[in-house]
C-alpha cells in the first residue's frame, strides 16, 4: 500500500520526457483567455452596443460562430493551417481528431527554416513542450474570435441563415490561408514577414473581409444608419474588459511556452492599449468637447490591434510610440476620412471595423517593421538577424517585407470574401427582409433581450411560429397570464 499512487496523480508519474508542464498549463490559460474575449466577452459587447431590438440577433451571430469553427476546425480546417504543406499559402485538409496525434507532442511540420532556402537548417521546426491537443485548443480560439470580429461589421442586417453558411466558407478559404501563410509555415512565414500574434491574420482579415462582406450585404434599414445607440453602454464596457483582460493570453501566448519572450509581449500589449485609449479620448476631447465612452472602447481596440503583429518584438518605448499612433490615426480615418469619402460612406460596416481592425493592423505591422528589435527577434522568428528600420541594416528590407504581407492578407481576403458572398447569395439572400429590418429580434429570432414595459411577456401569435414563445411555454409549465393574475 505505501506504493499506491492515486488514479489522479497516475499519469503525473508517467509523462513523457518532451511534456513541460507549466508550458502546456500556460498554453491551456491563454486559450481559455482567448475563448472568454469572444464568450462570453464579444457576445456581451455586441449584444449590447447594437440598438435594443437588435441585441439578440448580434450576440446570436458571435454564438453560432463560436460553435461552428470549432467543428470546422478539428474535422478539417486546423491542418490547412498548421499541417503538412499542401501549396505555399496552404496545408493539407485533414481531422485533427485521433487520440494518437492528439496526445502526442505538438509540432507544426512545415515550419523547419532553412538557410536561404537551402539545405542547412537556420531554425529547428516548431514543437512546443505540450501535446497536440494544447496547440488545436491555442489556435482555434484565434480561428473563433476572428470570424466574431468580421462580423462586427454586419451587425443589424445579415440575414442569420446566411451567415451560418458564410461561417464555415469563410473559415476554409479566408482564415486558413492567412493561419499558414504566416504562421504555419508557408512563404511568408519563411520570407520572414513578423505577425507575432494576428495582427495580419485575425485583424487585417477581419477587417478587410467584414467591409467587403458589408458591401455585398448592403446597408441596415435607413433609420438605424441615422441613429443606432447602444442599448447598455454599462455592458459593452463589461465586454469591452474582457476584451482586454483576455489579451493577456491573446499576446501572452503566442510564444507557445511560458517565456521571457511572453512576459515582454503581455506588458506591452497593456502599456500600447492604455496608450492608445488615453490618445483617442483626448482627440474627443479636444474635437468634440466630450470623452466618449464608446470612442475610449475603439481606441483600447486599436491599441490591442496595433500592439498584437508585433507585441513580442518591441521594446516599451515602441509600445508607447505605437499606441499614441493607434490612438490617432484610426481615430482619423474614422471621424474625418470616412465622412468626406464617399465609398466609405456607401459601405455600412456598423462597428467601423474597417478603422478598428484593417487600419490599426496594417498601422501594427508597418510600425512592427520599423522598431522590431533584434535581441528579441532572435527570440521568436525563424529568420535569424531580423530587425526593424530603426535599428539600421536590414532592417528597411522588413518594412518592406511588412507591406507586402500586408497586401496579400488584403488581397486575398478581397477576393475570396466576394466570391463567398456571390455564391451564398445564390442560394439564401444575404440580408433581412425591410420588413424584418423595422421589427429586429422579435422578427428574426422570435425573442427580445429585455422584458421592460411589457416586452417579451407576450409574444404575438400571428408574427411567431417558434417553439419558444411565451404562450407555450406557459401552457408546457402550466404558468399562464390567468394564473398570474389569480
Amino acid at each position: 500500500m505505501a506504493d499506491y499512487v492515486p488514479t489522479a496523480y497516475r499519469n503525473s508519474t508517467n509523462s513523457p520526457d518532451w511534456l513541460n508542464k507549466g508550458d502546456n498549463t500556460w498554453q491551456m490559460v491563454s486559450a481559455t483567455l482567448v475563448g472568454l474575449q469572444s464568450v462570453p466577452g464579444l457576445v456581451i459587447l455586441y449584444g449590447s452596443i447594437v440598438k435594443k431590438k437588435w441585441a439578440i440577433n448580434s450576440a446570436f451571430m458571435a454564438l453560432y460562430s463560436f460553435a461552428a469553427v470549432w467543428i470546422c476546425w478539428v474535422t478539417w480546417a486546423y491542418h490547412m493551417s498548421f499541417g503538412d504543406k499542401l501549396l505555399p499559402f496552404w496545408g493539407k485538409a485533414k481531422p485533427a481528431l485521433g487520440q494518437s496525434d492528439l496526445i502526442a507532442q505538438s509540432t507544426l511540420p512545415a515550419t523547419t527554416h532553412y538557410y536561404k532556402g537551402g539545405d542547412v537548417v537556420e531554425t529547428p521546426m516548431v514543437a512546443p513542450f505540450y501535446p497536440q491537443a494544447t496547440m488545436v485548443y491555442f489556435q482555434c480560439v484565434f480561428a473563433a474570435i476572428t470570424v466574431i470580429l468580421l462580423a462586427g461589421a454586419l451587425l443589424g442586417r445579415m440575414n442569420i441563415k446566411a451567415w451560418m453558411a458564410f461561417v464555415p466558407l469563410w473559415l476554409t478559404f479566408s482564415y486558413t490561408v492567412g493561419a499558414f501563410s504566416l504562421w504555419g509555415g508557408g512563404f511568408l512565414f519563411h520570407w520572414g514577414v513578423i505577425d507575432y500574434s494576428g495582427g495580419y491574420v485575425i485583424h487585417v482579415s477581419s477587417g478587410i473581409s467584414g467591409f467587403t462582406a458589408a458591401y455585398w450585404v448592403g446597408p441596415r434599414a435607413q433609420a438605424d444608419r441615422e441613429r443606432f445607440p447602444p442599448n447598455n453602454v454599462l455592458l459593452v464596457l463589461a465586454g469591452a474588459g474582457l476584451l482586454w483582460l483576455g489579451w493577456t493570453g491573446f499576446n501572452g501566448g503566442d510564444p507557445y511556452s511560458a517565456n521571457i519572450d511572453s512576459s515582454m509581449a503581455v506588458l506591452n500589449t497593456h502599456i500600447c492599449a492604455s496608450t492608445s485609449l488615453l490618445t483617442w479620448t483626448t482627440l474627443d476631447v479636444i474635437f468634440f468637447r466630450k470623452p466618449s465612452v464608446i470612442g475610449a472602447v475603439q481606441g483600447m481596440i486599436t491599441g490591442l490591434v496595433c500592439i498584437t503583429p508585433g507585441a513580442g518584438v518591441v521594446q516599451g518605448w515602441a509600445a508607447i510610440v505605437m499606441g499614441i499612433l493607434s490612438g490617432s490615426i484610426p481615430w482619423y480615418t474614422m471621424m474625418v476620412i470616412h465622412k468626406k469619402w464617399s465609398l466609405l460612406q456607401k459601405v455600412d460596416d456598423t462597428l467601423g471595423v474597417f478603422h478598428t481592425h484593417a487600419v490599426a493592423g496594417v498601422l501594427g505591422g508597418a510600425t512592427t517593421g520599423l522598431f522590431a528589435e533584434p535581441v528579441l527577434c532572435n527570440l521568436f522568428l525563424p529568420v535569424t538577424n531580423s530587425k526593424g528600420a530603426v535599428y539600421g541594416g536590414v532592417g528597411g528590407y522588413q518594412f518592406v517585407k511588412q507591406l507586402v504581407g500586408a497586401s496579400f492578407i488584403i488581397g486575398w481576403n478581397f477576393v475570396a470574401t466576394s466570391i463567398i458572398c456571390f455564391v451564398i447569395s445564390l442560394v439564401i439572400p444575404l440580408r433581412i427582409p425591410d420588413e424584418e429590418l423595422v421589427i429586429g429580434d422579435d422578427a428574426v429570432h422570435g425573442e427580445e433581450a429585455y422584458a421592460l414595459w411589457g416586452d417579451g411577456e407576450l409574444y404575438d401569435t400571428t408574427r411567431h411560429s417558434g417553439d419558444y414563445n411565451m404562450q407555450q411555454v406557459g401552457v408546457a409549465t402550466g404558468v399562464t397570464q390567468d394564473s398570474v393574475a389569480r
